[in-house]
């Protein structure tokens, strides 16, 4: 094969860190609010507070959008040859699994918290 195409052909197959973090965090947005809204529902339907609902997802919006823009820009600010650094891996998958531990977790722990502290002042 041709050296130049060889060339073209691997850097089209490079991993760009930069749009890899930006997917992450569009899609861990979207499991956390589909969790939370899950979560949400299931306490309103085991007779807790009405306000603790809408409580918790002021709560969780306002700890997630920084956590996110934290963790998107960390990546964003990356220099083309940076963003396809292999070497970069494993901090971009200690990064992935923080911001979709903060996106899974985060609802349930949160949401805990709160109808304990709803239950033990009623």
């Amino acid at each position: 094969m041709d050296k130049a195409i060889e060339n073209s052909h691997e850097h089209e197959h490079r991993r760009d860190w930069r749009k890899a973090m930006s997917d992450n965090v569009a899609t861990a947005l979207i499991v956390y609010t589909g969790l939370q809204i899950f979560v949400t529902v299931n306490a309103l339907k085991e007779g807790v507070s009405s306000t603790l609902p809408y409580f918790a997802l002021v709560i969780l919006v306002a700890a997630i959008i920084p956590a996110c823009r934290w963790f998107e820009k960390r990546w964003k600010d990356l220099s083309d040859a940076e963003a396809a650094d292999e070497d970069l891996r494993p901090a971009f998958r200690r990064d992935q699994f923080l911001l979709w531990a903060l996106a899974v977790g985060l609802p349930f722990v949160l949401t805990g918290i709160l109808k304990a502290i709803f239950a033990a002042t009623a």
